[in-house]
């Protein structure tokens, strides 16, 4: 029974009492029935009106409980003109009013924090509370290379990529750099919040290639000038009293002379290959800005194959082409290229051996972009290399300066080419330029 219900019932029940009382009155004096009755009109007339002023106030608070329960923060109650009533309808409003605020305030913080997602650099994953992706920004996208759509609802295991492994693997609150590609190194930070009370986890992905790039290149030609320097002063100096030496051996006896001289023509080609090994370095770093034109590739590709053919290791090397536009052509410096796709495909004729394949794709769409893939059919690269690859001094090969692909990522980025180095699982090592 509700409250309006039993109130009735109470004044039903005390006018009935009431008449009961004048009936009994009536029977002993007729006077009281006209008091009884009076009184009896009075009290309805007084309850009916009370009741009314009561159920209008209870009305007021089923509406504002209906307002909150629809989530309408923007209507407002007006004032009845009972001080108690009132008080509670100007709490009611201070309370809506703070509501609507806050949720304006929420709104616009929402707000604020899509768009800077939507704009940051940094690649951010947001996981629900079953560790799968809820939320990914642009440049998560383009970092893990699949769009929003694929990535909802996965585990960071189930990427399929060694940088989903490396975020699947991250502890709470720690950082890791790793590399995706040889080419590419990224910094990784696993952070958490609550929500709703529960912990909720997130992602941020940071690209550091460029910004570790311009580091390594500032320390090594710091490094590889005061080198240069001081190797070049050294052999100058030192060849120039070699050489003073070797006119002394005129004076020397005929079965001694060709002993002293081969020993001074040693020493002398040592330190010329030391100035020469230097001078390579430091011109590695000197590189002039690309005097870009429009240049056909095929071209530029097919001269460095006939330089490398005439290797005398590379005479049974299988030479395969598959190229789906001839005519293709893009802005760069002809002999930069020249020089970068002569050390990516010395390097494959080195991985592959004397009998193997050398693939050279050349695609005019790939993505969007025109682009060029060099693939050998060699052994590939080992884990514990892949992160080094393009770093200076560093080589894989016996006798190697660690010069071809640190020369070869300099034009590249000079010219604005992305490039990738990767062994595609179960196939060849592939070198890919993006024009």
């Amino acid at each position: 029974m509700t409250q309006r219900a039993r109130f009735v019932a109470y004044l039903a029940c005390l006018h009935v009492l009431l008449a009961a009382a004048g009936v009994a009155l009536f029977r002993q004096n007729t006077l009281w029935l006209f008091v009884v009755e009076g009184v009896f009109a009075i009290s309805l007339t007084v309850g009916i009106a009370l009741s009314r002023t009561l159920y209008r106030n209870l009305r007021f608070a089923r509406e504002g409980a209906q307002l909150v329960r629809d989530r309408d923060f923007t209507s407002r109650l007006l004032p009845v003109g009972q001080p108690e009533v009132d008080d509670l309808i100007n709490i009611y409003n201070q309370m809506i009013d703070g509501l609507r605020n806050e949720r304006t305030r929420l709104q616009e913080q929402h707000h604020f924090l899509s768009h800077i997602l939507r704009v940051s650099p940094s690649g951010i994953v947001i996981l629900d509370y079953d560790r799968k992706i809820a939320t990914v920004n642009p440049a998560a996208e383009r970092l893990v290379g699949r769009d929003a759509a694929a990535l909802a609802g996965l585990r960071l295991d189930q990427l399929g990529s060694s940088l989903g492994r490396a975020l699947a693997a991250l502890a709470p609150h720690a950082t890791t750099v790793v590399s995706p590609t040889a080419a590419q190194r990224v910094r990784c930070h696993h952070g958490t919040f609550i929500d709703r009370g529960f912990q909720r986890s997130f992602l941020l992905v940071e690209e550091l290639t460029e910004e570790l790039r311009q580091a390594e290149r500032g320390a090594y030609e710091k490094l590889i000038r005061v080198m240069a320097h001081e190797v070049n002063n050294s052999v100058t100096a030192s060849n120039s009293l070699l050489h003073s030496c070797l006119t002394y051996s005129a004076e020397l006896a005929k079965d001694s002379r060709p002993d002293f001289e081969h020993a001074l023509g040693v020493v002398i080609e040592r330190t010329n290959r030391l100035n020469q090994f230097m001078r390579s370095f430091a011109e590695v770093f000197r590189l002039q800005p690309p005097a870009k034109q429009p240049e056909a590739v095929v071209p530029v590709l097919e001269r460095n194959v006939r330089l490398l053919s005439a290797r005398p290791d590379a005479g049974d090397l299988l030479w395969q082409w598959d190229v789906d536009d001839r005519a293709l052509a893009v802005h760069m410096d002809r002999g930069q290229m020249e020089q970068a796709f002569l050390n990516v495909l010395q390097n494959a004729v080195d991985a592959t051996g004397e009998r193997g394949t050398i693939t050279i794709r050349v695609r005019s769409q790939n993505g969007g972009r025109p682009a060029v893939m060099i693939e050998d059919s060699g052994p590939g690269i080992a884990p514990e290399a892949q992160a080094n690859l393009f770093t200076p001094f560093f080589s894989t090969k016996p006798h190697g300066q660690g010069i071809g692909l640190t020369l070869v990522r300099e034009i590249l980025t000079g010219h604005g080419f992305d490039y990738s180095l990767e062994r595609v699982p179960g196939g060849p090592t592939r070198f890919t330029v993006l024009f």
